[in-house]
């Protein structure tokens, strides 16, 4: 079997392959620059993250934290204008002191339910937060101006922060921190605790 074009079939055809293939770019570039835009404004604010965070308490205590916070999916309640959503956060602490029992430092872990508030339906950079969970310590915290009567605590915390950066991924937050046994075994001083924290969305 053989094909025989004419001249004028050959620039017909090179005519059309040549607008095809413009086309074909034309319509990638579009679609490049769709996938950008999206890239763009997708929202990772509510994703899951990693963060670190420093406190700082009264009289010399201060304390490092390393944590992850995981979003609760398919949650959200509407308020005041706003959207609430939940979240859990899990870290590890080394808290260190002015110790009074032979050592100055001591581990705490913790988890604890948080519910984060953000305006504009949801959509704001800036959010507030509060949560009540759980601590424990591997030593008591017993310092030469207080005592600890339990390892086992309540952690409670107010914070104020805002995502900014590509696709809001990155994050900083103030927090007030207060940490005690609310009163189940005593002594029972309780700690107040000033926190920086940054993190990143993934």
């Amino acid at each position: 079997m053989s094909f025989h074009f004419t001249r004028r079939e050959c620039k017909s055809a090179f005519r059309t392959l040549r607008t095809s293939a413009a086309l074909v770019l034309v319509s990638g570039l579009f679609a490049q620059a769709a996938l950008a835009q999206q890239s763009l404004t997708t929202d990772l604010s509510q994703a899951r993250s990693i963060y670190v965070q420093g406190s700082w308490a009264n009289r010399g205590t201060h304390a490092a934290t390393v944590g992850v916070t995981m979003p609760w999916s398919g949650w959200s309640y509407d308020l005041w204008g706003g959207r609430v959503r939940g979240l859990w956060d899990i870290y590890a602490t080394r808290l260190s002191f002015d110790g009074a029992r032979g050592y100055d430092d001591t581990w705490m872990f913790g988890l604890t339910p948080t519910l984060r508030w953000r305006a504009d339906h949801g959509s704001s950079p800036w959010f507030v937060e509060a949560g009540i969970g759980l601590s424990y310590m591997t030593d008591r915290y017993v310092t030469v101006h207080k005592e600890f009567s339990t390892s086992f605590n309540f952690a409670s915390h107010l914070g104020v922060g805002y995502n900014f950066g590509d696709q809001r991924r990155h994050e900083v937050q103030l927090r007030i921190e207060h940490v005690s046994n609310a009163g189940i075994k005593h002594p029972n001083p309780g700690e107040n605790f000033a926190q920086v924290r940054y993190g990143y969305h993934f």
